[in-house]
């Protein structure tokens, strides 16, 4: 099975193989071959988001089985495209109409909320001394959004005092880290895993 994932940008890309690691002992006979397909910033909206979806599915060498877009809710944009993760779903499955292969997702608020899980290692690897603020990472908000919050930690951490990079601390946050702890944590990231899961092998979804 092929399946082709629409992602905002190259941090997603970064969480592949960890993606992966985790999925593999899961589907020792069906591993899908996951396709990521960035963006520059945020996967195309309204007919874009339609086109992309249809020549995905329709790719004469090689068309997915399956397309899932996963579309941060916090875009940075005033006022926000999305209020909820649930208007950004519609929304994604009004534009693309009723295409059963089509499956939209959401990181809540944003992709680093699924980073938040790993604060002990975020606080080793920085040198900060912060405690959360905060119980669920998906209930990081607009207001202060999570990439902002390890921005904020990378800054001024003793150990770094740099700018937060996605691509590059995304990868460090997670090394040797076991996803199942921001499984746990993040709503909507089992919700997505899940979706790979059972689109492979309904025994194996997460309850």
């Amino acid at each position: 099975m092929r399946i082709a994932i629409l992602v905002e940008g190259r941090t997603e890309t970064a969480f592949k193989p960890h993606l992966l690691t985790f999925l593999r002992p899961r589907l020792p006979q069906r591993m899908p071959k996951l396709d990521f397909v960035p963006y520059d910033g945020r996967i195309p909206t309204g007919a874009k988001l339609k086109r992309a979806v249809a020549n995905l599915l329709s790719d004469g060498r090689t068309p997915a089985d399956a397309v899932i877009a996963l579309t941060d809710v916090y875009t940075g944009t005033r006022p926000a495209v999305f209020a909820d993760a649930a208007e950004a779903k519609k929304l994604m499955r009004d534009w693309v109409g009723e295409e059963s292969r089509f499956h939209p997702h959401v990181a809540l608020h944003d992709f680093e909320a699924w980073l938040l899980p790993y604060w002990p290692q975020i606080i080793r690897l920085t040198g900060s001394n912060h405690r959360p603020d905060w119980t669920n990472p998906e209930q990081v908000n607009h207001t202060r959004p999570p990439a902002v919050r390890l921005a904020e930690e990378f800054r001024t951490g003793p150990k770094t005092r740099r700018a937060y990079v996605k691509t590059r601390d995304a990868g460090l946050i997670l090394a040797n880290q076991d996803l199942s702890v921001a499984i746990d944590a993040c709503r909507e990231l089992k919700a997505f895993v899940n979706r790979i899961l059972g689109l492979c092998d309904k025994n194996a979804v997460i309850s």
